[in-house]
């Protein structure tokens, strides 16, 4: 039986390697180890930058919301309360974008979350 060798395979390997590197400077672009190096950091912070991101949208619509509630006199854990109390089960993403948007609908709201909290 005749022996296989491995270039064909390694061949394969390094060129997947080097196609993700693509636009890399340097040798991180042209030379294996280099380019596997980082490829492989440039994979786990693609994959955690997924997870921050996430993150920091909800960090954004918080904020807005916040500037949006203190705007008609009312702070950002006391209208979220409110709204609770209220039974309005909106999202931060969509109060955020009622905040920016909508302020009188916002507006609204707020007015309920502070005829609940008294």
């Amino acid at each position: 039986m005749a022996r296989i060798k491995g270039g064909l395979n390694a061949r394969k390997k390094h060129n997947r390697v080097l196609k993700l590197a693509k636009g890399y400077r340097g040798a991180r672009s042209k030379q294996y180890r280099i380019a596997k190096q980082s490829v492989m950091r440039a994979l786990t912070s693609s994959y955690s930058g997924r997870k921050e991101r996430k993150r920091q949208f909800r960090r954004l619509w918080i904020a807005r919301i916040n500037a949006g509630a203190r705007i008609n006199g009312l702070s950002y854990s006391k209208f979220m309360y409110g709204l609770k109390l209220a039974g309005i089960e909106l999202n931060r993403k969509v109060l955020a974008d009622m905040a920016v948007n909508d302020a009188a609908g916002f507006a609204s709201l707020v007015e309920l979350a502070k005829g609940k909290l008294a």
